[in-house]
């Protein structure tokens, strides 16, 4: 039984926030949100024929490349909340997909718009949308969380970032192609901050995944900040496989 229903052109999830998915203060983390945000998006996807299974069979998978969180304020342990998703159909290589949190009076408490894209699970090469129009015919409706597309994430011009620390790719971190999961990525991201500032309500969240990392590969991390807001980047060997920039 799927765990998902439809309404309109979005698909919807009942979900009672659990507590190891909130920090100290029993707020949901950042990175939580994003597990979420992932497990309904392989649901929405199933069902109008295009989810993993269908994708499988061909050797290709989802891969998230952009993200843009909007908190007004992160739910707390124990409340139930509705979160929605839909398809906002393909722009040059990316695909969009939004989503929106709502609370038990159906107000919006977390907004968000992500970019993915399509990679063969053989060569880890990105396949081009023309490549996949027999997957991927489906009616949808402009409908906007965020408008704006997630963009690049880029640390400021003449500020030099500081080392934070390495992180070594293990067992935890993988998902189900095979690499490391797009929430660990905010995971490290935040700790490599100050506690102090990590607890501080985040009000926005961007990340960007530039190369995926596998298990045993070694990610070096930078951070730097800026005001309100903390660049983090992790490096394989010289090459950036992430960038993040968090406002608080």
């Amino acid at each position: 039984m799927t765990p998902v229903r439809r309404e309109g052109y979005k698909f919807c999830q009942d979900i009672c926030i659990p507590c190891y998915q909130t920090n100290r203060e029993t707020l949901l983390k950042p990175a939580a949100f994003m597990d979420l945000a992932q497990e309904i998006a392989y649901w929405a996807a199933q069902e109008l024929g295009f989810g993993y299974d269908t994708l499988h069979i061909h050797h290709v998978a989802w891969v998230l490349s952009r993200m843009h969180i909007h908190f007004h304020r992160p739910p707390s342990w124990r409340d139930l909340v509705k979160l929605f998703t839909w398809h906002k159909g393909a722009a040059g290589l990316f695909y969009l997909r939004d989503f929106q949190l709502q609370d038990a009076r159906g107000e919006d408490i977390v907004l968000a718009t992500s970019s993915w894209v399509v990679i063969d699970e053989r060569t880890r090469r990105l396949v081009r949308p023309d490549e996949l129009a027999d997957f991927l015919k489906v009616d949808y409706d402009i409908d906007h969380a965020i408008e704006e597309p997630a963009g690049k994430v880029v640390f400021p011009k003449g500020l030099e970032a500081e080392p934070a620390g390495e992180h070594v790719v293990s067992y935890s971190d993988l998902d189900l192609i095979g690499h490391t999961n797009n929430a660990r990525y905010a995971v490290w991201a935040m700790d490599c901050l100050p506690l102090e500032e990590a607890e501080k309500p985040m009000k926005d969240l961007y990340i960007n995944f530039n190369k995926e990392t596998t298990a045993g590969e070694t990610v070096r991390l930078s951070r730097l900040k800026e005001g309100d807001a903390w660049y983090v980047e992790g490096k394989v060997d010289g090459k950036s496989c992430f960038t993040v920039k968090m406002e608080f």
